[in-house]
């Protein structure tokens, strides 16, 4: 009987190796848009939101449309996500965020193709028709709450509500940025600009 021959480090590397150049080639270009942005920053420039250290791949979510689909996050992969949480009430400061993520997708151009919109919806309640007919484009999601206090990143603020946040999700499918409690527009257009123009990925 022959011993079955256990593959070298180098065997291993040769056989594999377009695999990992490929996978080298897709990664580069969004971790070196993060480079540039958070760590090769010029003097006196800062970004707005907090990046989300140490980095978090969006898990396979219960996710949902709102006629009952089922759908995943990773369909989104390849696209920039903003996204945040909310009931279906939606009172002002969610409209607020529907409202702002449109606005900010808007104002960036040709690029803006390149950008989901997102609204994690808490519960089964219905969704004002009004609002859907507003925000058009918007994905209208079901989730579940208790996966997404467990994914999310909050501040380290002892009250602060998954509700009171948008988050930006790259086009790996990596959780990167938060933007703070009643976030500012230009702000996030900013971030948002900045990051489109470091990476050609999404």
């Amino acid at each position: 009987m022959n011993a079955t021959t256990n593959p070298t480090p180098a065997s291993h590397w040769r056989r594999n190796r377009t695999l990992y150049l490929l996978l080298a080639v897709c990664v580069a270009p969004v971790l070196a848009s993060y480079f540039a942005y958070f760590v090769v920053q010029p003097a006196g420039r800062t970004n707005y939101g907090d990046l989300i250290l140490p980095q978090r791949t969006v898990p396979a979510l219960g996710l949902a449309r709102l006629d009952g689909t089922r759908v995943e996050m990773a369909a989104l992969r390849g696209r920039w996500v903003m996204l945040h949480v909310d009931d279906a009430a939606c009172d002002a400061a969610c409209r607020r965020k529907l409202w702002n993520m449109r606005q900010v997708r808007l104002t960036q151009g040709k690029d803006r193709d390149r950008i989901e919109r997102v609204w994690l919806i808490t519960d089964a309640a219905p969704v004002e028709t009004m609002l859907l007919r507003e925000y058009d484009g918007t994905l209208f999601l079901r989730a579940n709450r208790a996966e997404l206090d467990a994914f999310l990143a909050l501040p380290a603020d002892p009250g602060a509500r998954l509700t009171d946040h948008i988050w930006l999700v790259d086009p790996l499918g990596n959780l990167m940025l938060r933007w703070p409690k009643n976030e500012d527009p230009n702000g996030m257009k900013k971030d948002l600009t900045k990051l489109l123009r470091a990476s050609r990925i999404g």
